[in-house]
């Protein structure tokens, strides 16, 4: 008798964890075998690149690496909620200025949109930009098709975006002075 009764606390517990967490969306970008030579042979394991994101202004890009696909998934959302960027979303779920990343050789260049352009970006620079909550936006991949530089470009650019009101509280002055 006592162990059912464990058991549905156990569960109603791990139910408000999950509320919790219900937030955060997860999306694999890529999964790629990779091998290392060790002294017996090769060794087999996995590399996952996850983007992680609540569509509510934060995202974060992890990777993960273990030798099977869950734990590497698992491995990379741990690491991209340690890595989460906060981006100051507009009324029309846009960026305030356009910007530009780097990553490497990646360069991700980003411009705000009109209401109902969409996301128009490919890859992984979608994936991030989705997850972030940006609904209009126009972002271009420069350089480099590696997907996971691209992606931490992608963070790279919408750290760097600023607000009129950061942007007046930096400078001391009111937000009014800057228009006129």
């Amino acid at each position: 008798m006592s162990n059912s009764g464990d058991r549905g606390g156990r569960r109603k517990g791990n139910r408000n964890r999950d509320n919790k967490d219900s937030e955060w969306q997860e999306r694999v970008v890529q999964i790629r075998r990779v091998t290392k030579v060790v002294k017996g042979g090769k060794k087999l394991s996995f590399r996952a690149i996850v983007v992680v994101g609540n569509e509510k202004g934060q995202v974060g890009v992890g990777v993960g690496k273990a030798a099977d696909v869950v734990g590497a998934v698992r491995k990379g959302v741990a690491d991209g909620k340690k890595h989460l960027v906060t981006v100051p979303l507009t009324r029309s779920n846009s960026i305030p200025q356009p910007t530009v990343g780097i990553s490497g050789a990646a360069r991700v260049m980003m411009r705000p949109a009109a209401p109902g352009t969409g996301v128009i970006a490919g890859g992984a620079v979608r994936t991030v930009l989705e997850l972030s909550g940006i609904k209009n936006i126009l972002a271009k991949q420069l350089g480099s098709d590696n997907q996971l530089n691209n992606a931490r470009a992608t963070l790279n650019a919408l750290e760097g975006l600023r607000t009129l009101k950061d942007v007046a509280k930096e400078r001391g002055i009111p937000v009014e002075q800057l228009y006129g």
